[in-house]
């Protein structure tokens, strides 16, 4: 009975708007954290750009969870909502953990292998950027959102491949005589490496929403 009073209830849109005003958020902070790794003078200015961006996200997630409490009738399980939320949260809070560890230990110069990463994330937030507006007509779209998260898939595991390769390159740079060079990069592959695994997080958050309304 109650699942066909909500069917006939109008859904709350703010959700879906604020979807996607994160994800565009998102996307922005892919591209600083892009710039960043094309490296030099511009490095802290454009690290503390990524933060800023990062607070904007922040922002947004509150709104979410405000209108989660504040709303009966929701497009689809408050759970979902929130992990969803959360999940695109947690790749732009993995850009600002990126970029401190760049300012942390003054890097300003970066391995190709990073800068191919960094292409790869700008790849995933536009992704999902692009799907978000599909998730207000799910049914409808099942095909193209289920394209879009697996093309995010294919692209972290290109991440990880470019992850193993940057290390082992680093290492075999660094091994006899710059220990510290090698730790830094590390750390560095490490967070890049994070992003698109929470794009990844992201890609299956939505076809998990997608398989409970088909």
């Amino acid at each position: 009975m109650l699942r066909w009073l909500q069917a006939l209830m109008p859904k709350e849109e703010k959700f879906f708007d604020l979807f996607e005003r994160h994800a565009k958020i998102a996307l922005e902070g892919a591209q600083t954290l892009r710039a960043v790794l094309d490296g030099g003078h511009k490095v802290p200015a454009l690290c503390e750009a990524v933060i800023r961006i990062e607070n904007d996200a922040d922002e947004v997630s509150r709104e979410v969870l405000l209108a989660l409490r504040r709303s009966f009738i929701t497009p689809f399980d408050r759970g979902d909502i929130h992990g969803l939320i959360n999940d695109m949260d947690d790749a732009v809070d993995q850009m600002r953990q990126t970029v401190k560890a760049i300012d942390l230990f003054d890097v300003t110069e970066f391995d190709p292998n990073m800068v191919h990463i960094g292409d790869l994330i700008v790849e995933t937030a536009r992704i999902a950027l692009d799907t978000m507006p599909l998730l207000r007509a799910m049914n409808a779209n099942a095909q193209k959102i289920n394209l879009a998260n697996e093309h995010i898939v294919r692209l972290e595991e290109e991440s990880d491949v470019l992850y193993m390769k940057g290390l082992k390159e680093l290492y075999q740079a660094h091994k006899d005589d710059r220990p510290m060079a090698y730790i830094v990069g590390k750390e560095v592959y490490s967070h890049l490496e994070k992003v698109v695994d929470c794009f990844e997080n992201v890609a299956n958050r939505m076809s998990g929403i997608l398989l409970e309304h088909l």
